[in-house]
């Protein structure tokens, strides 16, 4: 009940503060979760970013101002966070479909409502988990910091960093690690969420580390701490089944189970490249940690 309480929370406060500059971590702070969290978690569950929440709620007050009040545009642009009238009438265009003078002038605009939380009676689905305690281990990857646009969460920057490492053989040469008989089998898609900060996050693509020597300056060999993980089944094409099975761990799993992210890592296991077969199945990772009582 406290996730549900905390999402609520963090939704009212967006909506108090829809005319200020949004401080995203004392948003995600209601919903007892850091930045990058909350906003990646939003934009699963919802399907578009927290900033186009905003934005699409900040457009639709906008349009009412204009139509009830004599204020001035300019004065409206500014009090929802846009310095010129003409960055304003663009943005204002492209969301209505109609010029803010038009909107004045009785046309039609649209109208984007606040999100709420609803309990509802859901579930009765079966997922598939396990719990792994794995000791420390080590990792070959290549890492970038991924710098993530407010209200954003970088899904194109990682996605493009993929690509760079299959054009530049990266990933060929970073299957060459992968422990023959024991350790984790696959390509690994690293997320360092200890190291997550509001601007952005370091990524990783690599492989559990046999220990075979390397003179590849663009590898780095990281340590990855002891932690409790929660894994899960991930069947179909990607990236849809990945989306699908977060949706589940984020409103079904976590609300429910008696765990909570760690904040520690995040792997995607990666069998083989063939992502586009129907049949697909690879794992999703997570540092979880034991919810405390009360």
């Amino acid at each position: 009940m406290d996730w549900i309480y905390g999402i609520q929370k963090a939704l009212d406060y967006l909506e108090t503060h829809l005319t200020d500059e949004i401080d995203y971590e004392a948003a995600a702070k209601e919903a007892y979760s850091s930045s990058f969290h909350f906003q990646r978690v939003f934009s699963i569950l919802c399907g578009y970013t927290l900033g186009d929440y905003i934005r699409m709620r900040r457009l639709t007050l906008a349009a009412e101002d204009l139509i009830r009040t004599d204020k001035k545009v300019i004065d409206i642009a500014l009090k929802y966070g846009y310095n010129t009238p003409e960055s304003f009438c663009r943005a204002f265009s492209a969301f209505h479909g109609i010029t803010p003078t038009q909107a004045r002038h009785g046309g039609n605009v649209r109208s984007f409502s606040r999100l709420s939380v609803k309990l509802i009676l859901s579930g009765g689905n079966t997922m598939d988990y396990r719990i792994e305690k794995e000791e420390a281990f080590k990792v070959i990857c290549r890492r970038k910091q991924i710098t993530k646009p407010q209200g954003d969460v970088a899904t194109e920057a990682i996605s493009a960093f993929w690509n760079e490492c299959t054009n530049d053989g990266s990933i060929e040469k970073l299957c060459r690690y992968i422990p023959e008989v024991r350790g984790i089998q696959g390509l690994l898609g690293i997320c360092f969420s200890k190291d997550m900060a509001d601007s952005g996050f370091p990524y990783g693509i690599g492989a559990e580390y046999n220990g075979t020597p390397t003179d590849n300056d663009k590898f780095e060999i990281i340590e990855i701490p002891a932690y409790t993980y929660a894994v899960f089944k991930c069947k179909g094409p990607m990236p849809d089944a990945f989306t699908k099975t977060y949706q589940s761990i984020c409103t079904e799993f976590f609300p429910q189970s008696s765990y909570e992210y760690g904040f520690g890592v995040e792997l995607e296991v990666y069998p083989s490249a063939n992502v586009t077969d129907p049949d697909y199945s690879c794992e999703v990772w997570i540092a979880v940690k034991e919810k405390e009582e009360g």
